[in-house]
């Protein structure tokens, strides 16, 4: 008998595209599934949506709740998942009919710990989008030194809904909940527990970029928590490298100042101040680390220049490239 997948879905507010996200479940070619709904508090009619949708297939299965995140979700499909593998799929996405059955039969047939299907970038109307990962010309195994490695130089993919695990990989990990860049986190501690992750070629995972709603524009002091703990991880995972894995040192240091990088030209002028004590420790550490910025191998040009410029006059180098970018739109 086939072994049962249980794909969790968290799901907020989500009733124009849910559909198309569970019709490709339902479509799946591996059809020993079971599809865990979790409506995590949605206003918009989503959570009436998803009993409509489990009424149609007997394989789905909805579970409410108040409002916590996708983190908090996804707990809650881990605590009631009964399948011997989990999968997990946001429901803005959309996947393949072959994908399940690619992944399951890695980890039958090859004897992997974790598997993962490559995948693409969408627009709303399914159009491609640059490749944010680059998938291999055909399958292989990349060791968890190797692939901590390519996650260190954005050139991995953390999310863990282009994966399938066993089930027991989560007897005791869990998502960190309250947290964004939650995905990173907790595949790092998978990765210390597994010899390596199977790569599969075909990207038939496709996650779908929406354009901003119009109810929710942004502001020049609206600021996502996820750039504060990109930069938490990032402290997190040179200690783990220092700690396990000496030989990706540099590799760590470059993940440390170009995600410094990254909340430097996000955080608004607005927190730019004394007052701002995460601000504060950011500029300190690009002052500690100059000659790194100077020397580390792993950086390009651009990466040094914005670093440098905004190690020495940040509120000034954020003005001007504010200005720029206004320029180009």
């Amino acid at each position: 008998m086939a072994k049962k997948i249980s794909v969790i879905v968290p799901v907020y507010n989500s009733i124009n595209c849910l559909e198309r996200c569970v019709r490709a479940l339902c479509a799946q070619t591996y059809k020993e599934l079971e599809i865990l709904l979790i409506d995590d508090g949605s206003t918009d009619g989503t959570g009436e949506l998803c009993e409509r949708l489990a009424a149609g297939d007997a394989r789905i299965f909805v579970r409410h709740k108040a409002n916590g995140g996708a983190s908090s979700a996804r707990n809650m499909g881990l605590s009631i998942a009964s399948g011997d593998y989990i999968g997990f799929v946001d429901s803005d996405d959309y996947i393949d009919s072959y994908v399940y059955e690619d992944l399951a039969r890695a980890l039958e047939v090859g004897k992997y710990r974790v598997a993962q299907i490559s995948r693409d970038e969408v627009d709303e109307d399914g159009g491609r989008l640059p490749d944010v990962c680059t998938p291999p010309e055909k399958e292989r195994f990349c060791d968890s030194e190797t692939f901590i490695k390519e996650l260190l130089m954005h050139r991995g993919d953390s999310s863990f809904c282009t994966k399938l695990f066993p089930r027991e990989i989560f007897a005791v990990n869990r998502f960190p909940e309250g947290k964004l860049n939650e995905d990173f986190r907790l595949l790092l501690d998978i990765l210390q527990e597994i010899p390596g992750i199977c790569i599969l070629p075909r990207q038939g995972y496709h996650v779908v970029c929406r354009k901003e709603s119009t109810t929710r524009k942004k502001t020049k002091d609206t600021f996502s928590r996820v750039f504060m703990d990109i930069v938490e991880n990032a402290d997190m995972v040179q200690e783990l490298v220092d700690r396990k894995y000496p030989a990706l040192h540099a590799y760590a240091v470059r993940f440390n100042l170009y995600q410094r990088l990254d909340y430097m030209l996000h955080v608004p002028l607005s927190q730019m101040k004394g007052d701002n004590a995460f601000y504060k420790n950011v500029k300190k550490y690009l002052r500690r680390h100059v000659g790194d910025t100077i020397k580390n191998p792993y950086l390009t040009g651009k990466n040094r220049v914005y670093l440098l410029l905004l190690t020495a006059a940040p509120r000034m180098v954020r003005g001007v490239h504010g200005w720029k970018m206004r320029l180009r739109q």
